[in-house]
Protein backbone atom coordinates (compact mmCIF):
# COMPACT_ATOMS: atom_id res chain seq x y z
CA UNK A 1 0.00 0.00 0.00
CA UNK A 2 0.86 3.71 -0.71
CA UNK A 3 0.85 4.40 2.87
CA UNK A 4 3.36 1.78 4.23
CA UNK A 5 5.97 3.59 1.71
CA UNK A 6 5.74 6.52 3.94
CA UNK A 7 6.04 4.23 7.41
CA UNK A 8 8.92 6.38 10.03
CA UNK A 9 9.70 9.16 7.11
CA UNK A 10 9.81 12.32 6.32
CA UNK A 11 7.26 13.84 3.95
CA UNK A 12 7.78 17.51 2.68
CA UNK A 13 5.71 20.20 2.14
CA UNK A 14 6.37 22.14 -1.01
CA UNK A 15 3.87 25.19 -0.79
CA UNK A 16 4.30 29.32 -1.27
CA UNK A 17 1.88 31.95 -0.61
CA UNK A 18 0.40 35.14 -2.13
CA UNK A 19 2.84 37.32 -4.11
CA UNK A 20 5.80 35.95 -2.79
CA UNK A 21 8.57 35.16 -5.30
CA UNK A 22 8.45 31.26 -5.14
CA UNK A 23 4.77 30.91 -5.61
CA UNK A 24 5.21 29.49 -9.61
CA UNK A 25 4.91 26.58 -10.83
CA UNK A 26 8.53 26.17 -11.52
CA UNK A 27 9.51 27.00 -8.59
CA UNK A 28 7.72 24.40 -6.63
CA UNK A 29 8.47 21.74 -9.15
CA UNK A 30 12.51 22.63 -8.08
CA UNK A 31 11.50 22.90 -4.68
CA UNK A 32 10.32 19.05 -4.88
CA UNK A 33 13.25 17.83 -6.81
CA UNK A 34 15.19 19.34 -4.54
CA UNK A 35 13.61 17.69 -1.59
CA UNK A 36 13.32 14.53 -3.67
CA UNK A 37 17.16 14.70 -4.03
CA UNK A 38 17.55 15.05 0.07
CA UNK A 39 15.62 11.99 0.51
CA UNK A 40 12.12 12.86 0.72
CA UNK A 41 9.79 10.10 0.94
CA UNK A 42 6.90 11.78 -0.08
CA UNK A 43 5.72 15.39 -1.16
CA UNK A 44 2.43 17.44 0.00
CA UNK A 45 1.84 19.61 -2.66
CA UNK A 46 -0.94 22.77 -3.39
CA UNK A 47 -2.80 23.85 -6.22
CA UNK A 48 -3.65 21.83 -9.45
CA UNK A 49 -1.11 23.11 -11.65
CA UNK A 50 1.84 22.69 -8.83
CA UNK A 51 0.35 18.70 -8.52
CA UNK A 52 0.50 18.01 -12.28
CA UNK A 53 3.81 19.00 -12.99
CA UNK A 54 5.43 17.79 -9.85
CA UNK A 55 3.00 14.23 -10.43
CA UNK A 56 4.75 14.21 -14.02
CA UNK A 57 8.62 15.00 -12.18
CA UNK A 58 9.09 13.61 -9.14
CA UNK A 59 8.48 9.91 -8.42
CA UNK A 60 7.10 10.24 -5.13
CA UNK A 61 3.90 9.36 -3.22
CA UNK A 62 2.46 13.05 -3.62
CA UNK A 63 -0.14 13.96 -1.20
CA UNK A 64 -1.98 16.69 -3.36
CA UNK A 65 -4.88 19.80 -2.00
CA UNK A 66 -6.10 23.33 -3.04
CA UNK A 67 -6.77 25.89 -0.94
CA UNK A 68 -10.14 27.89 -1.56
CA UNK A 69 -10.64 31.20 0.55
CA UNK A 70 -13.89 32.42 1.95
CA UNK A 71 -14.71 29.91 4.51
CA UNK A 72 -13.46 28.24 7.78
CA UNK A 73 -13.36 25.56 5.94
CA UNK A 74 -10.85 25.84 2.95
CA UNK A 75 -8.72 22.89 2.51
CA UNK A 76 -9.74 20.79 -0.96
CA UNK A 77 -13.71 22.15 0.62
CA UNK A 78 -15.64 20.23 -1.86
CA UNK A 79 -15.92 16.80 -3.45
CA UNK A 80 -15.61 18.30 -6.55
CA UNK A 81 -12.04 19.49 -5.58
CA UNK A 82 -10.65 16.60 -4.27
CA UNK A 83 -11.56 15.17 -7.55
CA UNK A 84 -9.94 17.59 -9.53
CA UNK A 85 -6.89 17.12 -6.89
CA UNK A 86 -7.05 13.37 -7.59
CA UNK A 87 -7.34 14.39 -11.53
CA UNK A 88 -4.18 16.17 -11.66
CA UNK A 89 -2.36 13.61 -10.31
CA UNK A 90 -2.13 13.01 -6.29
CA UNK A 91 -2.37 9.54 -5.09
CA UNK A 92 -3.37 11.01 -1.59
CA UNK A 93 -5.70 14.14 -1.81
CA UNK A 94 -6.14 15.74 1.84
CA UNK A 95 -9.24 17.31 2.98
CA UNK A 96 -10.46 19.20 5.76
CA UNK A 97 -11.01 16.51 8.52
CA UNK A 98 -12.56 19.02 10.91
CA UNK A 99 -16.01 18.02 11.99
CA UNK A 100 -17.27 21.87 10.61
CA UNK A 101 -19.89 21.69 7.71
CA UNK A 102 -18.91 21.97 4.35
CA UNK A 103 -19.58 24.70 1.59
CA UNK A 104 -21.13 21.76 -0.57
CA UNK A 105 -23.04 20.48 2.41
CA UNK A 106 -21.63 17.38 2.13
CA UNK A 107 -20.39 15.13 4.87
CA UNK A 108 -16.68 14.05 5.16
CA UNK A 109 -18.05 10.65 5.30
CA UNK A 110 -19.72 11.28 2.04
CA UNK A 111 -16.88 13.23 0.60
CA UNK A 112 -14.17 10.35 1.52
CA UNK A 113 -17.28 7.93 0.28
CA UNK A 114 -16.67 9.85 -3.66
CA UNK A 115 -13.02 10.04 -3.80
CA UNK A 116 -12.80 6.08 -3.32
CA UNK A 117 -15.76 5.44 -5.86
CA UNK A 118 -14.46 7.82 -8.52
CA UNK A 119 -10.76 7.70 -8.10
CA UNK A 120 -7.91 5.68 -7.67
CA UNK A 121 -6.79 8.34 -4.84
CA UNK A 122 -6.76 7.72 -0.72
CA UNK A 123 -7.73 10.33 1.38
CA UNK A 124 -5.91 12.25 3.92
CA UNK A 125 -8.14 13.99 6.90
CA UNK A 126 -6.68 17.22 7.84
CA UNK A 127 -7.47 17.24 11.57
CA UNK A 128 -7.30 19.73 14.79
CA UNK A 129 -7.79 17.69 17.61
CA UNK A 130 -8.64 14.25 18.53
CA UNK A 131 -12.40 14.14 18.27
CA UNK A 132 -11.80 15.04 14.78
CA UNK A 133 -9.39 12.22 14.42
CA UNK A 134 -11.92 9.74 15.37
CA UNK A 135 -14.54 11.23 13.22
CA UNK A 136 -12.49 10.94 10.36
CA UNK A 137 -11.37 7.56 11.14
CA UNK A 138 -15.25 6.33 11.04
CA UNK A 139 -15.47 8.33 7.98
CA UNK A 140 -13.01 6.53 5.95
CA UNK A 141 -10.03 8.56 5.92
CA UNK A 142 -6.62 5.80 5.04
CA UNK A 143 -4.42 9.06 6.98
CA UNK A 144 -5.13 11.56 9.66
CA UNK A 145 -2.96 14.06 9.58
CA UNK A 146 -3.10 16.83 12.74
CA UNK A 147 -2.61 19.81 10.26
CA UNK A 148 -5.01 22.11 11.61
CA UNK A 149 -3.94 21.63 15.31
CA UNK A 150 -3.58 25.45 16.64
CA UNK A 151 -5.73 26.49 14.17
CA UNK A 152 -9.26 25.77 15.08
CA UNK A 153 -11.04 26.83 18.46
CA UNK A 154 -11.11 22.80 19.41
CA UNK A 155 -7.47 22.91 20.48
CA UNK A 156 -5.11 26.09 21.31
CA UNK A 157 -1.96 26.64 19.38
CA UNK A 158 1.24 25.64 21.13
CA UNK A 159 4.62 27.12 20.14
CA UNK A 160 5.66 23.94 18.43
CA UNK A 161 4.68 20.87 16.99
CA UNK A 162 1.50 19.16 19.06
CA UNK A 163 3.77 16.03 20.53
CA UNK A 164 0.71 15.64 22.50
CA UNK A 165 -2.14 15.37 20.32
CA UNK A 166 0.53 13.10 18.28
CA UNK A 167 0.78 10.86 21.35
CA UNK A 168 -3.03 10.55 22.11
CA UNK A 169 -4.12 9.95 18.38
CA UNK A 170 -1.52 7.19 17.87
CA UNK A 171 -2.87 5.81 21.48
CA UNK A 172 -6.72 5.50 20.26
CA UNK A 173 -6.74 5.68 16.47
CA UNK A 174 -5.99 2.37 14.00
CA UNK A 175 -5.52 4.99 11.05
CA UNK A 176 -1.43 5.79 10.05
CA UNK A 177 -1.04 9.50 11.66
CA UNK A 178 0.34 12.07 9.97
CA UNK A 179 2.40 14.37 12.25
CA UNK A 180 1.95 17.59 10.81
CA UNK A 181 2.09 21.85 11.72
CA UNK A 182 5.17 23.95 13.64
CA UNK A 183 8.09 21.09 13.36
CA UNK A 184 11.20 23.26 13.41
CA UNK A 185 13.79 21.02 14.62
CA UNK A 186 14.38 17.33 13.06
CA UNK A 187 14.58 16.11 17.03
CA UNK A 188 10.93 17.19 17.38
CA UNK A 189 9.96 15.17 13.46
CA UNK A 190 11.57 12.15 15.49
CA UNK A 191 9.94 12.30 18.91
CA UNK A 192 7.04 12.38 16.76
CA UNK A 193 7.80 9.01 15.17
CA UNK A 194 8.86 7.06 18.80
CA UNK A 195 5.49 8.29 19.95
CA UNK A 196 3.59 6.46 16.89
CA UNK A 197 3.11 8.78 13.88
CA UNK A 198 3.19 6.88 10.87
CA UNK A 199 4.89 10.01 9.15
CA UNK A 200 6.29 13.26 9.70
CA UNK A 201 5.21 16.00 7.26
CA UNK A 202 7.51 19.44 7.06
CA UNK A 203 6.51 22.12 5.29
CA UNK A 204 7.62 25.93 6.53
CA UNK A 205 10.85 25.08 8.12
CA UNK A 206 12.33 23.38 4.65
CA UNK A 207 10.56 25.30 1.87
CA UNK A 208 9.59 28.75 2.97
CA UNK A 209 12.77 31.01 2.87
CA UNK A 210 11.27 33.90 4.30
CA UNK A 211 10.18 32.30 7.71
CA UNK A 212 13.30 30.28 8.51
CA UNK A 213 15.13 33.69 8.10
CA UNK A 214 12.39 35.72 10.12
CA UNK A 215 13.26 32.74 12.53
CA UNK A 216 16.99 33.28 12.54
CA UNK A 217 16.60 37.11 12.51
CA UNK A 218 14.12 36.85 15.65
CA UNK A 219 16.97 34.78 17.71
CA UNK A 220 19.83 37.14 17.34
CA UNK A 221 20.62 40.06 19.69
CA UNK A 222 19.50 42.89 18.52
CA UNK A 223 22.39 45.42 18.05
CA UNK A 224 22.71 48.96 17.37
CA UNK A 225 23.58 50.43 13.80
CA UNK A 226 25.79 52.99 13.47
CA UNK A 227 26.11 55.18 10.69
CA UNK A 228 29.93 55.06 9.20
CA UNK A 229 31.38 57.34 6.80
CA UNK A 230 34.19 55.96 5.10
CA UNK A 231 37.47 56.80 5.91
CA UNK A 232 40.00 58.77 3.89
CA UNK A 233 43.53 58.44 3.62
Amino acid sequence: MLIDDLRGRLVVSCQAYGSEPLNTTAAMLAMAQSVASGGAAGIRAQGLESIRAINQAVSLPLIGLVKVPGDDVFITPTLQDALDVAAAGADIVAVDGTRRARPDGLSLAEVIKGIHERTRALVMADTSCLEDGIAAQEAGADLVGTTLAGYTPARAKTDGPDLELVESMAERLTVPIAAEGRFRWPEEAARAIKLGAHCVIVGTSITHPASITARFIAAMPVTPTTNRSPSVT
